[in-house]
């Protein structure tokens, strides 16, 4: 036994009471039995969790924090702000009226049968074993429900933020997005590190969509250098919804996104856009799964990594089309900038097709920087290193163009740029 499950296993006897205790109970018995996944693992073949597997963390407890507010959004309709992923509403703003959209904690009170009806539902934690882990533990997060019909204009904001003074801690934070018929919702997370601690949050968000319903959803990663990251992001499509999503990783030693979307209806739409940036020693893995189990579905997914110092990037991408689902158009991306010889990075693209009246695409690209673009910059009086932050920049906005929400956008932006030192002193000269 690890060092990280035995401290689970003793911190989840002291927690067996409370909502939802058949439910986290089963899920323990599902983690303890399959363990932490290793590169032994198909799915994690390029992803080692062995450093983790070694340390004992902390469940994070009350903490006062500082400086959050340059993690919020100016534009946002509600803010919900979580401290090593524990609801403080002293942090957060007040809901517009119709939807609910607050604490876990305080949905399972006030609406345990909206939430109940839904969660645990969608992200399988029989053969994953960190959303195992996640439900076992769950306790708080956010709870967004749409009643049919509800449109948002502004978007709402699930701000994580985390510290550990002291010892590593881990949080687990489980959000809920239920969107009725016909509903529309923007919905950003963020997640931070306030210092430069060794923490682990493992985070799963389930997105429920109703026929006709939209839902794009924001997710900025920009842990602590030193912090574990892993979430996971599941959609379940009603017939004719449209969701897209628009993940940034920027932050952590070692990070794993995952985004899988299942077309239970047809007619819907899902867009996958993705922005990886590592230096360093960072590991950032983004693994995709999008399951075409209904006819007349189109599915477009984009991603861009930019690998510099050691580091390295994983992309696995998955795209699955069952035998009935006809009329299919599915395309996937994934381009990638090597800035250093030492820089790796492993790409999986993969299309699974069991249906024969289908359009669909898949390609991925790995390269470096254009050595003609770089002597023309350089003829131009720039020097070799800004000649290679302007080129980088060109690589990576082409996904920071694809973010139409003007602050968050220009947040995103400015920690692109802020890996580009270079390009940061040429605009201050400009």
């Amino acid at each position: 036994m690890t060092e990280l499950t035995q401290s689970l296993r003793e911190s989840f006897t002291q927690r067996t009471n409370g909502p939802l205790r058949l439910l986290r109970e089963a899920a323990f018995a599902r983690f303890a039995k399959l363990g932490l996944p290793t590169t032994q693992d198909e799915d994690w073949k390029y992803t080692s969790l062995a450093a983790l597997a070694q340390m004992r963390f902390e469940l994070a407890a009350e903490a006062t924090v500082h400086d959050v507010d340059r993690w919020t959004l100016s534009d946002a309709a509600v803010r919900l702000t979580f401290v090593n992923g524990r609801y403080r509403p002293e942090l957060s703003s007040r809901a517009p009226g119709g939807a609910f959209i607050g604490s876990l904690s305080a949905a399972l009170v006030e609406r345990p049968e909206l939430v109940e009806r839904e969660l645990a539902r969608h992200a399988d934690s029989h053969g994953d074993a960190l959303t195992a882990l996640n439900t076992a533990f769950i306790e708080d997060g956010a709870f967004v429900h749409l009643p049919a019909g509800a449109a948002l204009q502004a978007p709402i904001h699930l701000l994580y933020v985390s510290t550990a003074p002291g010892k590593p801690t881990l949080s687990q934070p489980r959000n809920l997005i239920v969107a009725g018929a016909n509903s529309q919702a923007t919905v950003v997370e963020t997640y931070a590190g306030l210092d430069n601690e060794v923490y682990f949050t493992n985070a799963v968000t389930e997105v429920v969509l109703g026929d006709n319903a939209r839902v794009d959803h924001y997710k900025l990663q920009a842990e602590s250098a030193r912090a574990f990251h892993v979430a996971l992001t599941q959609i379940h499509q009603g017939r004719d919804s449209r969701f897209s999503s628009h993940s940034v990783a920027l932050g952590a030693a070692l990070a794993r996104n995952e985004v899988r979307a299942l077309f239970a209806s047809e007619g819907s739409e899902c867009t996958l856009n993705g922005l990886y940036m590592a230096t360093g020693k960072q590991h950032l893995d983004n693994r995709t799964l999008i399951d075409h189990k209904s006819p007349r579905c189109t599915s477009r997914e984009l991603y861009k990594g930019v690998l510099d110092g050691h580091s390295r990037g994983v992309f696995s991408g998955r795209v699955l089309v069952r035998q009935d689902a006809q009329k299919t158009d599915a395309s996937q991306t994934n381009k990638n900038l090597l800035l250093s010889d030492d820089a790796i990075v492993d790409t999986k693209p993969q299309l699974e097709i069991f249906a024969d009246d289908v359009k669909c695409a898949h390609g991925a690209a790995v390269g470096q920087l254009d050595e003609n673009a770089l002597f023309y910059l350089r003829s131009r009086g720039i020097g070799q290193e800004a000649a290679r932050s302007l080129l980088t920049y060109a690589f990576a906005s082409e996904m920071v163009n694809l973010v139409p929400l003007g602050p968050l956008r220009a947040r995103v932006r400015d920690l692109v740029t802020s890996k580009l030192p270079a390009f940061e002193r040429l605009k201050e000269a400009a």
